[in-house]
């Protein structure tokens, strides 16, 4: 009786114990294996932080990583946006895909279109061929759009249609073409802004946000600053063969209060100087401080707002076209001065025929050739013909050096050598 008491009392607390026990070790390691799933994915990828932030972003990009939503991808410039469109790609079912990354703010705005959905044969000038987009070759697997917010208004169209039916038209076809894409984007825009300012649409931004990733700035994680940096100089130092870094604890607080507007960019730039300027490898914060960036720096900043002038740096095209303005208005003088010096020179003849052209007279005028130095020893007398013709000789046929000597734009010059046979 006292056996069967003892049974009946403690079997089911024993049991209790036992499946509480049981469900207890069971969360312990899933939690643990989480953790181990994470730092996998960070070693996998090159991702270095310990952040919440960070570690809730790498979470998202794997649980979404198994549909086919489109995922924008937000943050400030250098803060790795990069390393996410592969983490999506390479735990997705298209990881045996093609993968593609295209910057979209580097490539001109004329050749965008052919470059995303091909061209046919004959579309435009340069066109010799058929050209596959990457729409086109990256079909089944996964295309990672960066800059999103740099594409034209009219691609912008185009790739609004592609998100919704997964159909294109190439360049210079009316054939209609079907993808089956994975499409993640990212940009440094305040989109908001961009939409407001006509920049973006409004219909395809929350086509591509879909779900959205916000990279935090390297100035919000703090505490995975002098992880970064440890992990850059001990990266640099084995590259140039130098001696290991080490900062001070006053230097390390340095780091962490910076502001650092570049973000990781920025912060992996000075550890590499560091690291090759520096003799004395035992950094303090009076030698950390010379590579910071100044305090007037510290202005808020979120994500780039877009510019008035539909984003585009036209600064290099006015560099173009003053140039060519500058040239044409030289030639232009010197044409000018070559009539002058040719119309004093002119002597009417007397002629009784009126289909009797005056004679002129092209030699160079006196002002002319005080434009050649003197111990060029070249005669205004023996013709421009022959002056081109010695100061190519004595230049040694540079034709910069001549066009000098003889006092003309170097177009010019050589628009004469052809002239005259040289």
């Amino acid at each position: 009786m006292t056996y069967a008491r003892f049974t009946v009392f403690f079997t089911p607390k024993f049991a209790y114990i036992k499946k509480k026990y049981y469900f207890c070790n069971l969360f312990a390691r899933y939690i643990y294996m989480t953790q181990q799933d994470l730092l996998a994915i960070k070693q996998r990828f090159g991702i270095i932080g310990q952040n919440a932030q960070l570690n809730r972003d790498i979470e998202i990009a794997v649980q979404v990583a198994r549909t086919d939503l489109s995922v924008l991808i937000t943050g400030e410039s250098g803060v790795g946006k990069e390393h996410f469109p592969k983490i999506i790609h390479a735990f997705s079912a298209r990881k045996h895909g093609a993968y593609f990354a295209v910057n979209c703010g580097a490539i001109p705005e004329g050749t965008i279109d052919s470059e995303l959905f091909g061209h046919e044969k004959g579309a435009f000038t340069d066109a010799k061929s058929e050209h596959k987009g990457y729409f086109e070759i990256a079909d089944g697997g996964t295309l990672f759009l960066d800059e999103v917010g740099e594409l034209p208004l009219q691609t912008q169209v185009r790739l609004l249609r592609v998100l919704e039916t997964g159909e294109y038209l190439r360049m210079g076809s009316s054939t209609v073409r079907k993808t089956n894409v994975r499409v993640v984007a990212a940009t440094n825009l305040n989109m908001r802004q961009a939409i407001d300012d006509g920049r973006f649409r409004e219909d395809l931004y929350y086509r591509l946000n879909t779900v959205e990733i916000r990279v935090p700035a390297l100035r919000d994680r703090k505490e995975d600053i002098p992880l970064l940096f440890r992990k850059f100089a001990v990266d640099f130092c084995n590259r140039y063969q130098m001696p290991p870094l080490s900062l001070n604890d006053e230097a390390t607080r340095l780091l962490q209060d910076s502001y650092w507007r570049g973000n990781i960019r920025q912060l992996k730039n000075i550890a590499e100087q560091i690291a090759v300027i520096e003799m004395d490898h035992q950094i303090s914060a009076d030698t950390l401080r010379k590579y910071l960036p100044q305090e007037e720096n510290r202005q808020e900043i979120v994500l780039r707002e877009p510019s008035r002038n539909a984003g585009k740096d036209y600064s290099h095209e006015l560099g173009i076209l003053y140039n060519m303005v500058m040239q044409n208005k030289k030639d232009l003088e010197e044409l000018r001065a070559l009539l002058d010096s040719s119309t004093r020179n002119i002597e009417i003849s007397k002629y009784r025929n009126h289909d009797k052209a005056p004679a002129i007279d092209l030699s160079p005028s006196r002002e002319a050739e005080e434009i050649l130095p003197i111990e060029d020893n070249l005669r205004i007398d023996e013709g421009e013909r022959e002056r081109i013709r010695k100061a190519l000789a004595l230049s040694g046929g540079n034709r910069k050096v001549a066009a000098e000597k003889v006092g003309l734009s170097e177009r010019t010059l050589y628009r004469k050598i052809k002239e005259y046979g040289l």
